[in-house]
C-alpha cells in the first residue's frame, strides 16, 4: 500500500494498492504535490503537501509500513495538523491477476476525533484495477460501515509515459436525504517517471470544481 497514491494524480493511482512479492527489503518514499487529494477531496485546503513513508516487505508477500503527510481541514481540525497512516497486508499473484488485501489505520495525532481505520482489497488484471475499502472503526461521527470502491485503467503510451483514468464512489453509513454525504469522483493523469500531471473533480455540491494537481514521488531502498 504505497501511500504515494493519495496524491491521486499520477497513473500510479491505478496500481497503488498492489504491493507485489519482492524479496525482503526496507524502502522509503518521499512525495511533493501542489495539493493532497484523497478520493477526490483536498486534504490540505487546496495547499501544497509534502509526504514520506517507510515500508517493509518480504518474498512471502507480507508488508507493513507507515506514511505521513501534512493536512489542513480548515476549522474542523487543529492548526498544523498532519496525517499518519499505519498499515499491513498481503499481496501476490495468481496467474495474470495481482491481488492485495490489508488493514490501514488513519491517525490524526493533533485531532484524534478524525481517526478511522479500514480493511481493503484490490485486484489488478489486464491494466484494470478494482479496489474496495470498508470502514471498520471511526472516531468521526461513529460511522463504521462506510464503503469506498474504485475502478481504474492505465494506458502504457511508451517511453515511460502512462495515462491513468480512475472513477471512484464513496458511500457513507450516515447518508440520508436530509444529510447527503455520498459522492463520486474521477481523475485523469499523465505520468512520466516520478512526475505526474492530473485533473480531477467530484460531484459534491460546492466542491465540484475541476482541480489540476502536479506531483512528484520517489521510492528508494534503505
Amino acid at each position: 500500500m504505497k501511500k504515494l497514491n493519495v496524491l491521486a494524480t499520477s497513473a500510479a493511482v491505478a496500481g497503488a494498492l498492489l504491493s507485489g512479492t519482492a524479496a525482503a527489503d526496507f524502502t522509503g518514499n518521499i512525495g511533493l504535490s501542489n495539493n493532497y487529494m484523497w478520493r477526490g477531496v483536498t486534504q490540505t485546503d487546496d495547499q501544497a503537501a509534502i509526504s514520506g513513508g517507510l515500508d517493509y516487505s518480504n518474498e512471502s508477500g507480507i508488508y507493513v509500513g507507515t506514511w505521513i503527510s501534512n493536512t489542513d481541514f480548515g476549522d474542523t481540525a487543529a492548526d498544523g495538523s498532519y496525517e499518519m497512516d499505519l498499515y499491513f497486508g498481503y499481496g501476490g499473484e495468481a496467474g495474470s491477476v495481482a491481488y492485495d488485501i490489508g488493514y490501514i489505520y488513519y491517525a490524526y495525532p493533533l485531532d484524534t476525533d478524525l481517526d478511522f481505520s479500514e480493511i481493503y482489497a484490490g485486484v489488478d488484471v489486464a491494466s484494470f484495477e478494482f479496489d474496495l475499502a470498508l470502514t471498520v472503526d471511526s472516531d468521526a461521527g461513529g460511522d463504521d460501515s462506510n464503503i469506498y470502491g474504485s475502478i481504474a485503467y492505465t494506458f502504457d503510451l511508451g517511453n515511460d509515459l502512462t495515462l491513468g483514468l480512475l472513477y471512484g464512489t464513496y458511500m457513507f453509513d450516515a447518508d440520508t436525504s436530509a444529510n447527503p454525504l455520498d459522492y463520486s469522483h474521477y481523475s485523469v493523469a499523465l505520468g512520466k517517471g516520478d512526475f505526474s500531471f492530473g485533473l480531477q473533480a467530484n460531484d459534491i455540491t460546492g466542491d465540484d470544481d475541476m482541480r489540476a494537481v502536479v506531483s512528484w514521488g520517489k521510492e528508494f531502498e534503505l
